[in-house]
């Protein structure tokens, strides 16, 4: 495979932190690896002025791919900044290249791991990040063995439930000295039964048994946005709660793209996209 584009995807914001932190990461994997890394979000971003994008207006995949491709470039490698198997990328993804190579049938797509490796139990990486952000944040608020909850958004695939709740296993034996209790909780869900398994809701469990005080928030987001950023969704929602529980006070840990670790991370999982074979049709997630 000849000098491939490889693009750093995640799923889009209209934000222009997000897109900003997107690059930014970009630009970091690029130099760690010694391959150039471009920033691309699958939709939404170029909803976002440039004039708040330092002038540059955001790429998005399908546009960006076809001009890349017209361009004269054939071989592609999608890094996900994805913590598991979302459907954007083994669903969306996958149909939309599909429907690109109707035209374009030399295009050659390869797809990394997202950054939790279900099939790997020995595989901390992710974990260990969210350990130690939250443990800075112990140190930053000088608690004692405050309550954790590893908190996501919620979802309609139990797939990538299965991630929340395999971080929060390994984050609990992580932080065992660190912290009184660690216990995953999601921040909204469909309210349909079948979506139970996002259970407990962040709502219900601030203020519950064991989260009475302190409470640290280990926030699986990766970058700002309406729900993890400042004035987001869950800043109202640990208001609120705070609110009508007394003694209660919320923390929350630093995103996931704030710390150091996810370059190496990420440059590991570009060399696994590397060697991988491009894919054809639909991709199962592999757990």
């Amino acid at each position: 495979m000849n000098s491939p584009c490889i693009l750093l995807v995640d799923n889009g914001s209209y934000r222009p932190e997000s897109t900003l932190s997107l690059r930014k990461i970009a630009q970091e994997v690029s130099d760690y690896s010694g391959h150039l890394v471009n920033a691309v979000s699958l939709l939404h971003s170029t909803k976002v002025s440039p004039d708040d994008l330092h002038g540059i207006p955001a790429e998005i995949f399908e546009p960006y791919l076809k001009k890349q491709y017209d361009a004269g470039v054939r071989e592609f490698v999608i890094l996900p900044l994805f913590f598991g198997h979302s459907a954007a990328i083994y669903e969306y993804l996958p149909q939309r290249v599909i429907a690109m190579k109707e035209k374009r049938q030399e295009m050659n797509v390869r797809i990394a791991p997202c950054m939790v490796d279900l099939t790997d139990k020995t595989d901390t990486m992710v974990a260990e990040v969210l350990a130690q952000l939250v443990r800075e944040k112990i140190a930053a608020e000088k608690l004692q063995q405050p309550a954790v909850t590893l908190v996501d958004h919620g979802t309609p695939r139990i797939a990538v439930n299965e991630v929340r709740n395999h971080l929060a296993e390994q984050l609990k034996e992580l932080l065992k000295a660190d912290a009184s209790v660690v216990e995953a909780s999601s921040m909204e869900r469909r309210e349909e039964e079948e979506y139970a398994f996002n259970e407990p809701l962040l709502e219900n469990i601030l203020g519950s048994k064991g989260f009475e005080k302190d409470v640290i928030l280990s926030m699986l987001f990766i970058s700002p946005g309406r729900h993890a950023g400042p004035g987001g969704d869950i800043v109202e929602i640990c208001e609120a709660e705070e609110a009508k529980s007394d003694g209660l006070t919320t923390y929350m840990s630093d995103l996931f793209a704030t710390h150091k670790q996810i370059i190496p991370l990420l440059a590991k999982r570009l060399e696994q996209g590397l060697s991988s074979e491009p894919m054809e049709g639909e991709i199962a997630p592999s757990h």
